[in-house]
């Protein structure tokens, strides 16, 4: 018995160091770092104290932090997309085999803030597929270049800001709402096939707004 029982934990310690020496070390830290610099500017918008010390800390008001932050990150993201350009170029889409898991989901970040989605989407459904992404997403990313397009969106996962005329984010609030939903009256059973655990409406309440049905804007 404990010769077999030793056995089963040699099998599996062996497996387990198999596995790991699939992952490309080398290209994880490479994606890690480039995940680091998309989330930067990203998480001091989202957090007003940090902006806000940032903007103490080079003498500018807070519109004028918030365009320089804005300036920097869309500089980042050209950056950071150009690096993940040659990563697939290289090894195609970098996932969770390659580089495992959370480091799989860092070139999707970077292609999402793109405006390259059109052009990778088909890659990225790929490898939701063959389960190197999470499914949720790729119905994230499907859902965006929907609403690029002025389409109704699938899943749910897209809200939006519109500011009154001449208004801003400083000078006005903005209406927020979640996107326009295809059949909307079945998008949480969607949802659940694609893998989300939350309905729509608790989505729209997760971004501090109510979730209601809407026509697409007329153009």
């Amino acid at each position: 018995m404990r010769s077999r029982l030793s056995f089963s934990c040699l099998l599996l310690i062996t497996v387990n160091i198999a596995s790991h020496a699939q992952v490309n070390a080398t290209l994880k830290l490479t994606l890690d770092s480039i995940y680091a610099v998309d989330q930067l500017y990203r998480e001091i918008l989202a957090k007003p104290a940090k902006k806000d010390s940032l903007a103490k800390a080079e003498g500018y008001d807070s519109q004028e932090v918030q365009t320089r932050i804005l300036t920097r990150m869309n500089a980042a993201d050209a950056s950071t997309m150009k690096k993940v350009e040659e990563i697939i170029s290289q090894y195609g889409y970098p996932g969770k085999s390659l580089v495992g898991e959370p480091t799989n989901e860092a070139a999707w970040h970077v292609i999402q803030h793109s405006k390259s989605i059109e052009q990778y989407f088909p890659m990225i459904e790929e490898a939701g597929q063959k389960k190197e992404l999470p499914f949720t997403l790729v119905a994230k990313m499907q859902d965006r270049l929907l609403v690029q397009q002025g389409k109704e969106q699938i899943y749910g996962t897209q809200g939006r800001c519109d500011f009154p005329q001449g208004s801003s984010a400083i000078t006005q609030k903005p209406d927020c709402y979640i996107w326009p939903i295809a059949n909307a009256a079945h998008v949480n059973e969607r949802r659940k096939q694609a893998g989300f655990t939350d309905t729509v409406e608790d989505f729209a309440k997760s971004m501090g707004v109510t979730y209601r049905q809407r026509s697409l804007p007329k153009k």
